[in-house]
């Protein structure tokens, strides 16, 4: 027990610096540590004009690098300090800046601190005295301070806090600003965890004690832009490989777990395209517009102390670049689904482990009913969900579920309580007319720490605490370690004892349970529009698919072009673009271009124009080159062009990395000069390369063009016949009218004559 209050107390430095793990520059180590480096982040808060009905104006920012203990303990200090710097951002000076803690009743039951975790509850019910931190502050100007409270006695800062319990404390500074009156300019609201009174007596453990799981994830948001050569869209995943990186501390964070005795109840989840990246960058890989990275020796490094820590150790494989599955089912993507859930493959080619078996792990561990029946459809039989997609059954053991064909189906639940917490979903108390961005998410940690405390030294009827850390957690490593030296001492000293997810899975549960997907779940799916926009391209790539073939050794396979493109529609549809549209489209246009560049492999190409044609039947000479590895099948199409009308065209099959000369066969129904626009389709109708557009040149009579001829003939044989034809018949007329002499009678030489 002496350990574990020991321990509680010593995880006690709060944070550090405001730069993020996660921006690190690349380090080339030549090996990895032991340890990760320290790591810490400043508790940061903003606060806006105390008077309500006014335009929002910040004025200090309180930044707590420290507070120590952690947790209070009965062999701990009898006091509580914190230290850090408040700056002035307002646009004034401001004076008699003066900081207290205060305090809330103590939370005893768990609604009141599922509460306090998502909505910070009143902490002003105990008020010390104000203690001056800075007499005044000019703009832009900052001040360190130091701040040690009696944790109970008689001083007039003293919180008063007389027994065990989780505490809501807030730290609150007030000021003057220059041409306003005193009013609160910035507030931190956070729990503090009493397991005892400091010099009283140590709490005995349960006789059942908490069994805790962790499940430790290693996730990232897509990068890939090409998979051969590789191109990534940036080298950030450089950074959080190497020393001081995100990834590297959680993967440093994760060796530590193993160690000790919660080893046995850590699993190991990671995604598979985080897998394939790094894979591939120890190849050697580019960045997009930037040259070459920098990260292939971090990423070696990090590969292999992976594969080493991981061997013969509980690991999941998340869905395939952490896809969203209820999106995916929504928009009817089958063929995407089922490509999310084949990511153990990856796994067990990176890292030589086999991944749990029919267990799925979904985006913020929730699913609707449609994407369960999706998920037992394809050989599902577990699921880790989180404690909201349960509806309606209390506790937080496994569940079941019976769905209407198969089997039932197992459901490990995500304690909630800790879950909150480490989402950072509990901010500053907002007070009236002050808010507080998300620089105070680093509380997370310490809210989690008292959410796990209760859990183990409050409320241990042997109930199953699953915790498990957001998919791209991004805590300070210090504040990792922290959490972990908790857990830990929780195991040693009887508060807790690990239970494996094998084990949790391996017992049929008695409670049946109801799915419940939560509205705000819903809100931040990947939206339609953009899952709409992935399915016509998903069908647009498979129709390009089937007009590929390998009839010879020589060519590659069509899923060797294909495969890679697959994988890029599916990272538009990843869980890290849940609530970011923009990151979705920006993904979905990396796989649009990957498809219009296989595409654009094969064209027409354009011949030297004009091309003279002889007759009215004259074909046109085309050449066709294919770019691609594999042989396709395509047809030419003549785009409607007057006076001329393009015959039957029969398929084409073109050699794969070769070129094909064809003759089109036409027909030109006038002479002259015009432009004919020709372009390249598969059997399925999907467009290749780009449209060519060729002049074509013809003297030569079509059809209707010697129709028109003879008949233009025939009516001026006519018109002269009928013109012949009237002048004779005119003649004979102006013959038969001999005019009569004097007397009347006709001479007989002119009527012989006649």
């Amino acid at each position: 027990m002496k350990r574990l209050l020991s321990a509680l107390a010593a995880a006690g430095v709060l944070l550090v610096s405001t730069a993020s793990a996660a921006s690190a520059a690349p380090v080339d180590t030549g090996r990895l540590p032991v340890r990760p480096a320290p790591a810490t982040q400043v508790w940061a808060t903003r606060a806006l004009s105390s008077q309500p009905g006014q335009q929002s104006q910040v004025w200090l920012r309180l930044d707590v690098e420290e507070m120590t203990p952690r947790v209070i303990t009965a062999d701990g200090p009898d006091s509580i300090t914190i230290s850090g710097k408040v700056v002035n951002v307002g646009d004034r000076p401001i004076e008699e800046i003066e900081l207290r803690l205060e305090r809330g009743q103590p939370l005893t039951g768990e609604d009141e601190v599922r509460k306090a975790l998502r909505e910070p509850t009143d902490a002003e019910v105990v008020q010390p005295r104000f203690t001056r931190v800075a007499d005044r502050l000019e703009q832009n100007e900052s001040k360190p301070f130091r701040l040690t409270v009696p944790l109970r006695g008689n001083d007039p800062t003293s919180l008063q806090v007389t027994e065990p319990g989780i505490y809501p404390i807030l730290a609150n500074i007030n000021g003057v600003p220059a041409y306003g009156g005193r009013a609160r300019l910035a507030a931190l609201s956070t729990l503090l965890p009493v397991l005892a009174m400091p010099g009283g007596q140590a709490p005995t453990p349960p006789a059942t004690p908490a069994k805790i799981t962790l499940l430790w994830p290693l996730a990232d948001r897509p990068r890939v832009v090409t998979g051969s050569p590789t191109v990534l869209t940036d080298d950030e995943l450089a950074g959080s490989l190497a020393m001081g990186g995100r990834l590297y501390g959680l993967l440093m964070a994760y060796e530590s777990a193993l160690t000790g005795p919660l080893g046995a109840g850590v699993c190991l989840a990671v995604d598979p395209d985080l897998l394939r990246t790094v894979e591939a960058m120890t190849q050697g890989y580019e960045v997009r517009g930037q040259g070459a990275g920098k990260g292939k020796s971090a990423a070696e490094l990090w590969r292999d102390r992976l594969r080493l820590v991981a061997a013969g150790r509980c690991v999941i494989a998340l869905p395939d670049a952490d896809a969203d599955l209820v999106a995916l089912t929504r928009a009817e993507l089958t063929g995407l689904g089922d490509l999310a859930l084949a990511g153990a493959e990856v796994v067990r080619e990176v890292l030589g482990v086999q991944p749990t078996q029919g267990l799925t792990w979904p985006e913020e561990g929730v699913l609707d009913q449609a994407t369960l029946a999706g998920l037992t459809g394809r050989g599902v039989t577990s699921l880790v969900l989180d404690q909201s997609a349960v509806a309606g059954t209390p506790g937080t053991g496994p569940v079941r579920f019976d769905v209407a064909e198969g089997k039932p189906v197992t459901a490990v639940r995500v304690d909630g309580m800790v879950s909150d917490a480490l989402q950072g979903a509990a901010t500053a108390r907002p007070v009236a007319g002050v808010t507080t961005p998300s620089e105070t998410r680093p509380v997370s940690v310490q809210n989690a720490l008292a959410a796990l405390t209760f859990r183990a030294g409050f409320q241990s009827t042997g109930q199953n605490v699953v915790i498990a850390p957001p998919r791209r957690w991004n805590a300070p490593t210090g504040e990792v370690d922290t959490l972990l030296r908790a857990a830990k001492s929780l195991v040693a000293d009887g508060f807790a004892t690990p239970v494996g997810l094998e084990t949790l899975l391996a017992s049929p549960p008695a409670q049946t349970a109801a799915l419940s997907y939560p509205v705000e779940a819903g809100a931040r799916e990947v939206p339609p529009t953009v899952t709409a926009a992935v399915s016509d391209s998903w069908l647009r790539l498979h129709q390009l698919s089937e007009s590929m073939s390998q009839p010879d050794a020589e060519s590659a396979e069509p899923a060797d072009l294909v495969a890679p493109l697959r994988l890029s529609l599916l990272r538009a549809v990843s869980g890290a673009w849940r609530g970011d549209e923009d990151g979705a489209r920006a993904a979905l246009g990396l796989a649009r271009e990957q498809i219009d560049g296989l595409r654009e492999q094969v064209t027409v190409t354009e011949p030297n124009s004009p091309i003279l044609l002889g007759s009215g039947d004259s074909p046109i000479p085309l050449s066709i080159k294919n770019r691609l590895d594999v042989r396709i099948t395509v047809r030419i199409v003549i785009e409607d062009t007057p006076g001329i009308v393009a015959r039957d065209l029969t398929d084409i099959e073109l050699p794969a990395r070769g070129d094909r000369l064809v003759r089109v066969p036409v027909e030109v129904q006038r002479s002259g000069r015009f432009p004919v626009h020709v372009r390249l389709v598969t059997t399925s109708g999907v467009e290749l390369g780009e449209r060519a557009r060729l002049e074509v040149s013809s003297s030569a009579y079509g059809t209707i063009t010697v129709v028109i001829t003879c008949l233009a003939g025939a009516a001026l044989v006519l018109l002269s016949a009928r013109r012949i034809y009237r002048r004779v018949r005119a003649a004979r007329a102006a013959s038969a009218q001999v005019p009569n002499d004097a007397s009347g009678v006709t001479p007989p030489e002119r009527s012989s004559t006649s």
